[in-house]
């Protein structure tokens, strides 16, 4: 009985060592991927949605526009075509919030460099005061690359509506105007059929993290 054993004991550690393998594989194959959400008007907070799209379920796209960058240049959905990219909304002269969102705005832009199909867009929620040599010299200071990331001003009546009829990002402020706003920490992951598919505390390393881990998902969806 031991020669038996001893004889077939080979044979049977490369069957097993098969076995796991092939059920590895299997279990691989057959496991769900993970998909992102699609988000629609009617899953956020309401607060930040015009009140015309509270009751919308499905279809939300990003509205085209045209902004001007950092270098003078008119931004376009053109700019982000066949790309998925991650939005904010901000101001260069905010003390508080946007200081933070900017270094991990930066640190995402570290992560993507070598990647041709993600990009970067920040929307100036005060245009009158984020001019084009404005957004440059924050640019400058910040360490932003022009290839990858646009900061972008323009039209007030044109962000806002942005913001809140696309990105679903600020809350109204109601005191200073009818285009007057309130930007969050959001950061927003949207796809190159210019979906929305995820929203993230941008000041919030933890939730940075978890906004990279997303983007791998839905780069991934694309390939398979």
């Amino acid at each position: 009985m031991r020669r038996f054993f001893a004889k077939y004991r080979l044979f049977a550690l490369v069957f097993s060592l098969l076995s796991l393998i092939i059920i590895y594989f299997i279990y691989d194959a057959l496991k769900p991927n993970k998909r992102l959400p699609i988000y629609q008007p009617n899953m956020v907070n309401p607060e930040l949605v015009d009140s015309t799209l509270l009751d919308v379920k499905k279809y939300h796209t990003i509205a085209n526009f045209e902004l001007i960058n950092q270098n003078g240049d008119t931004i376009t959905q053109e700019a982000y075509t066949d790309k998925i990219y991650v939005a904010d909304f901000f101001f260069t002269t905010c003390p508080t919030i946007c200081p933070i969102m900017t270094k991990n705005m930066v640190e995402i832009q570290g992560n993507i460099l070598d990647d041709n199909d993600v990009m970067l867009l920040s929307h100036s929620v005060t245009p009158q005061i984020d001019t084009v040599a404005q957004l440059k010299r924050y640019a400058l200071e910040k360490g932003v690359l022009d290839s990858k990331w646009n900061l972008v001003t323009g039209d007030k009546r044109q962000i806002y509506e942005l913001a809140r009829k696309s990105y679903l990002a600020v809350k109204t402020d109601g005191d200073g105007g009818p285009f007057d706003m309130i930007h969050t920490e959001n950061f927003i992951l949207v796809d190159k059929e210019k979906r929305i598919r995820g929203f993230y505390d941008g000041t919030n390393t933890e939730e940075i993290q978890k906004l990279l881990q997303d983007l791998a998902i839905l780069k991934n969806s694309y390939n398979n």
